[in-house]
């Protein structure tokens, strides 16, 4: 296991690199998340689409419809197995924007980075704690951004818990819970074996949409962080239909896993994982504090306990007291164009906005490497009956370091 001691080169906590007047960006990958995202950018200023990188000839077309509906200069269009490469490869290229099949993610950011480009990539940015290495290596090597794409920290209420958490609304975070529950069983898996490598395996293969807006309230890599967890699964008691497979013997998720993640301070979550049972899609949100609590609940009802505060269950009163500041300068049009209710927009505004101010990222490459960490993590514990494993220190002691200068 890697340590402090064994860093070559300096941490990238709170990295700060040349501001970009003019972010020149490159999608590769453009199925359906990829498209979005390409969509939100023709509303971004100082941003130039140089080139699109996809196997499928009707998704670079459907890319190219979508910049010359938005009168933007047609951007390089590549479509070759290994074309991704070439387009790393390219002098003109600030930021390189992964939407592609997981197994790719992190070979793509890691041959970014060397070859000067920052990294967005969307979710899990690895599957393998030795990926996860492999990632944080290049970025401190190349001096780089790389920030993995978690939208559930841009959504409009994890925002406004953040800001109310900042606010020291509910005294400090001591425990809190999140969930990932969404029946996929609409997916024809026969169509997809890149879904059946990836998301009926064992553990948590998806836990970062639960994890990160809550490592975030709970200031994680910020004076605490991620030690050790444990986590368990229920047996799969129904199975995805495809056609000539016996999933029956190759699903080996489990309709329900929980982990419970303990911190370094002593602090608690819990995370659920079901993407194989008939329930309402949720993403629970829980926080409990010293002097506070704050829950959505289904159907975005809320509840939240805050001193000197009625209970509210209703939205609007919350975001009226509560609601972030990016919310409020940017909340409309992050709603109108942005997909998942404006969260995917309202990231990649901050993402733009960052590299042209050469600021931090809002989320770093440890925060994504350690939260995508849980994939093989969790998978461990469970094949071991729900013995603990620890969580590696990705920032080799960095997550202590005073940073606010």
């Amino acid at each position: 296991m890697k340590n402090l001691e064994s860093r070559e080169y300096p941490h990238v906590v709170a990295l700060r690199c040349a501001p970009l007047p003019v972010v020149r960006i490159a999608f590769i990958g453009l199925g359906h998340r990829g498209r979005q995202s390409l969509v939100h950018y023709m509303y971004l200023d100082g941003v130039e689409v140089r080139a699109v990188c996809d196997l499928q000839r009707e998704n670079r077309e459907e890319a190219r419809a979508v910049l010359e509906s938005h009168c933007m200069p047609a951007a390089d269009e590549y479509g070759g197995a290994d074309d991704w490469k070439e387009v790393c490869r390219r002098d003109d290229i600030d930021l390189v924007y992964v939407c592609t099949s997981i197994r790719l993610h992190a070979d793509i950011a890691v041959y970014a980075m060397e070859h000067g480009k920052h990294v967005a990539c969307e979710v899990p940015i690895a599957n393998t704690i030795a990926d996860c290495w492999r990632i944080v290596d290049a970025a401190e090597r190349c001096r780089r951004h790389c920030m993995m794409l978690e939208n559930c920290c841009y959504d409009r209420f994890e925002m406004a818990a953040l800001h109310l958490c900042s606010q020291g609304a509910i005294g400090e975070v001591t425990h809190a819970e999140g969930s990932y529950v969404h029946d996929l069983s609409h997916i024809d898996f026969a169509k997809r074996p890149d879904y059946i490598g990836h998301w009926l395996t064992t553990g948590n293969p998806y836990p970062t949409h639960g994890l990160g807006p809550l490592c975030q309230a709970m200031n994680i890599h910020r004076g605490d962080r991620l030690a050790r967890l444990v986590s368990v699964s229920n047996r799969q008691f129904n199975y995805p239909e495809v056609a000539g497979r016996d999933m029956a013997a190759e699903c080996r998720l489990g309709n329900m896993n929980t982990t419970i993640v303990t911190t370094l301070k002593g602090k608690t979550m819990v995370l659920q994982h079901d993407i194989s049972s008939p329930r309402p899609y949720e993403r629970r949100y829980l926080l409990s504090g010293t002097r506070g609590f704050i829950e959505r609940e289904s159907h975005g009802r809320m509840k939240s306990l805050v001193p000197g505060v009625d209970e509210m269950c209703e939205q609007e009163a919350f975001f009226a007291r509560y609601d972030h500041p990016f919310y409020q300068s940017h909340g409309d049009l992050a709603r109108r164009v942005g997909a998942h209710g404006g969260m995917d927009f309202m990231m990649d505004y901050r993402l733009i906005h960052c590299l042209r101010q050469g600021l931090p990222l809002d989320m770093d490459v440890y925060d994504g490497v350690e939260w995508s960490s849980l994939v093989e993590l969790t998978r461990l514990s469970v094949e071991q009956g729900g013995c603990p494993v620890d969580i590696p220190d990705f920032t080799r002691g960095a997550w202590n370091l005073d940073i606010s200068t």
